[in-house]
């Protein structure tokens, strides 16, 4: 597969995900929600993202020009890319805050692991992964907070159904 076709699939795999997750947005349930003072901006979470999977599909392309499929980096790539599309359909479609949480944490695990696991085969691919574990720190944070500062929004939502 030539250079720019590989990379071409990296980036429609990558755009799928970020995709999955458009289909669930906020709206005004949440902009009700007691959320921390420290609370990104709205208009940072689709800036940031969009720097962020474009930086993940780099990463991955990058490996895969080095290394071809390796199984075990790739797994995580594949696992991180998973959770990552599933946090908004937990969080937004379902508002299943707590469910949701486990997500964030399983992904900042697999996220970390394919860091870690891609650094060897190149280094600036692994490092490229930093931003994104630095933002789903600090979406997990958020997570948690909002989580915890309205319980009853959750309830009644799930209620609701």
């Amino acid at each position: 597969m030539s250079s720019i076709l590989s990379f071409l699939v990296f980036f429609a795999i990558v755009l799928a995900v970020a995709s999955s997750g458009a289909m669930f947005k906020p709206g005004p349930w949440y902009q009700r929600l007691e959320k921390p003072s420290w609370t990104p901006p709205n208009w940072a979470f689709p800036v940031v993202w969009s720097a962020l999977y474009v930086m993940i599909a780099i990463a991955g392309w990058r490996v895969y020009e080095a290394a071809g499929l390796v199984a075990l980096p790739f797994l995580a790539f594949g696992i991180q890319l998973v959770l990552n599309a599933a946090w908004s359909a937990l969080f937004f479609g379902l508002k299943r805050p707590a469910v949701a949480f486990a997500d964030v944490l399983a992904l900042w695990i697999a996220v970390a692991v394919n860091a870690l696991l891609f650094y060897p085969i190149d280094a600036i691919a692994g490092l490229l992964m930093i931003p994104y574990l630095m933002w789903v720190t600090a979406a997990a944070c958020l997570n948690f907070s909002v989580w915890r500062r309205n319980p009853g929004a959750f309830r009644a939502a799930a209620e609701a159904g």
